[in-house]
């Protein structure tokens, strides 16, 4: 009885392969859009980044994270408790070989509102940028100002960037590690003249989990060649670093990241975050988020690359 159990559960020794595959991509496709339909969900509601009649812009680049925020907030669009807008944006930087026909005909079959706009930023940080020096610093300040000047030109009240849970951690690593900060990528950021407000959809979501559903939908990728190629970043070190924590101590990353939603100002030693005399929390320093026009930053390889 018992082995007949089994063998019915087993493929039939007749059936077509490529038939049984399809249907388990199928299963591990419909689980991985309800976590990550699940996460996003949970992260708008924690941290209020979309209410009603809010008009989102989704910054395209063409890679995985990008498409994989863009479908889920579509997904969620549609039985979401409240009216919003999605419109997408890609920034066309005139990066030689770049597919310009891949994501209007993408988002044209999803019938979408969107808007490519054509800025030829390569050339500037080509120029700008010694030979073998990191190119993403400058390139993503020149990225946010044109997209952050669209966005209040065209009545946006949300910025949504394609950032998930690794790149948080990541950043917070980079700064703790080169820049002597103990600070990240929050999941909303407000500017303090009101013009802009990021929100980062997809911060409690794991990279490998958006990397696979990302294949399995077959979205278009496209890569960048101007600084994703770039070898020796100081965010692959991270990488590459973390890839090793995930692999020998399942679940750390998991547990540094509740660190990351857990903080204990009396527990650290910042004097504007806390006032050890008295023994009360303060307001601590205010970081608004950087508008048309940033201040130049540290070089931390892709840390201020909005990884769209």
């Amino acid at each position: 009885m018992s082995e007949a159990i089994i063998a019915s559960s087993e493929p039939s020794l007749n059936s077509d392969p490529n038939t049984e595959r399809d249907r388990r991509q199928k299963l591990e496709l419909n689980k991985l859009q309800k976590r990550l339909r699940r996460e996003v969900g949970q992260a708008i509601a924690d941290f209020s980044m979309i209410e009603a009649g809010d008009k989102v812009m989704c910054c395209l680049s063409g890679g995985k994270d990008s498409y994989a925020m863009l479908d889920i907030l579509l997904n969620l669009q549609k039985s979401a408790p409240v009216d919003f807008e999605l419109i997408a944006v890609n920034l066309d930087q005139k990066q030689p070989g770049f597919p310009e026909e891949v994501l209007p005909e993408y988002l044209s079959a999803l019938g979408i509102e969107y808007h490519i706009i054509e800025k030829d930023t390569y050339s500037i940080v080509k120029e700008k940028v010694p030979e073998g020096k990191t190119t993403c610093g400058l390139c993503s300040r020149l990225r946010r100002g044109i997209l952050y000047n669209f966005a209040e030109e065209h009545g946006v009240t949300k910025i949504a960037l394609g950032h998930h849970r690794d790149d948080l951690l990541e950043t917070l690593f980079l700064n703790m590690f080169y820049g002597g900060k103990l600070k990240s990528m929050p999941p909303v950021l407000h500017s303090d003249d009101g013009r802009n407000t990021v929100i980062r959809p997809l911060a409690y979501s794991r990279e490998k989990d958006i990397a696979r559903y990302a294949a399995l939908r077959e979205f278009p990728i496209i890569p960048c060649n101007l600084c994703g190629s770039q070898e020796n970043l100081q965010r692959q070190v991270i990488k590459d670093m973390f890839k090793s924590w995930d692999k020998q101590h399942p679940g750390r990353l998991e547990t540094m990241f509740r660190a990351m939603c857990n903080v204990e100002p009396s527990h650290l030693a910042d004097t504007d975050l806390y006032d050890f005399r008295e023994g009360r929390r303060l307001g601590g320093k205010r970081q608004a988020v950087q508008t048309a026009e940033p201040e130049a930053a540290p070089d931390f390889g892709r840390l201020d690359v909005l990884n769209i």
